[in-house]
């Protein structure tokens, strides 16, 4: 029944000045991203709030915190924002197909998931596929990101989190390489060629330790700060690596590299999560993929 009453649409700058202020928790790194100064910022918060007629932030010396009504309202605001940005995409597109937005950490995308994709395009003919990789976490309306392939510890509050389950950190060597220098336990690493993972979230020291063994006295012989580039320099033959077996999936499959001892000594980690907005999962092209995805990984997500 309609009561007579028109609602009142906040500005579109008023919303965006909400949702950048409370990603940051600062007005004045909200106020770069926007492009204005802090004082049009806070001039639009003042205006969101008055519109609103509750407190949306309290401001503190640390800097802005959302109170309970600004959590939900950024809740809604910012599914709200993705949809419009997205919607705008759609109709811009050529393509008329719906797209799926993914961002991953980048050794992930491209060792994993990349060698995949057209398994699941195959299946999914009426998806558009986009995908990034970086390092960066993306904010979800802004970057127009559906699903977020993160890699670390899992601390993002009022986000949905589905980590990979199984992921171990392995011993892994070219065929090559074992042969010239064979592992009968794990002390024999210890004046071994070992190449340093700098990504991963356990090292060989963690590794070393669960062994009960100290640390080696001689240098990393290379260390690389992704993991793609670690698994390469192992494929070659250049020293021994400490990786994830999910990343390392198909070097093993096709025979590239070899685990070096039991997967007793493995290291068991949860490094790689799919991230999304809680209302992300309301949406078809998503579940599709979060489906997709189990199935190839053969397990179900860890909540």
């Amino acid at each position: 029944m309609d009561s007579g009453k028109t609602l009142s649409l906040p500005p579109l700058k008023a919303l965006q000045a909400f949702e950048q202020t409370a990603r940051f928790a600062n007005v004045a790194r909200a106020a770069e991203q926007l492009a204005l100064t802090p004082s049009a910022v806070s001039h639009q918060l003042a205006k969101l709030e008055a519109l609103v007629g509750r407190a949306l932030f309290v401001r503190g010396a640390r800097g802005m915190t959302l109170t309970p009504a600004g959590e939900q309202y950024l809740e809604e605001v910012s599914e709200v924002l993705h949809r419009l940005a997205m919607a705008t995409d759609r109709a811009a597109s050529d393509a008329g197909l719906e797209c799926l937005r993914l961002h991953s950490a980048p050794s992930f995308g491209l060792l994993w998931l990349m060698p995949r994709l057209e398994q699941f395009r195959q299946s999914h003919p009426d998806l558009q596929i986009n995908l990034s990789c970086s390092y960066e976490s993306l904010h979800f309306s802004r970057d127009k990101v559906d699903i977020d392939i993160r890699h670390g510890l899992p601390s993002w509050p009022n986000l949905e989190i589905r980590t990979l389950q199984r992921e171990r950190l392995a011993v892994l060597a070219a065929p090559q390489l074992l042969e010239k220098r064979p592992v009968q336990s794990p002390a024999d690493l210890l004046h071994s060629e070992l190449i340093l993972s700098e990504a991963t979230l356990m090292k060989w020291p963690n590794w070393f330790a669960q062994q009960g063994l100290a640390l080696p006295e001689r240098p990393y012989t290379l260390s690389f700060d992704r993991s793609y580039m670690t698994l390469e320099a192992a494929r070659h033959g250049l020293g021994f690596a400490l990786e994830s077996t999910v990343l390392a999936a198909d070097y093993l499959d096709r025979g590239d590299l070899v685990r070096v001892l039991p997967q007793d000594d493995d290291l068991p980690v949860a490094a790689h999560h799919l991230v999304f907005p809680r209302a992300h999962s309301r949406y078809a092209r998503v579940r599709r993929f979060l489906d997709w995805l189990q199935q190839e990984l053969g397990q179900p997500f860890e909540y």
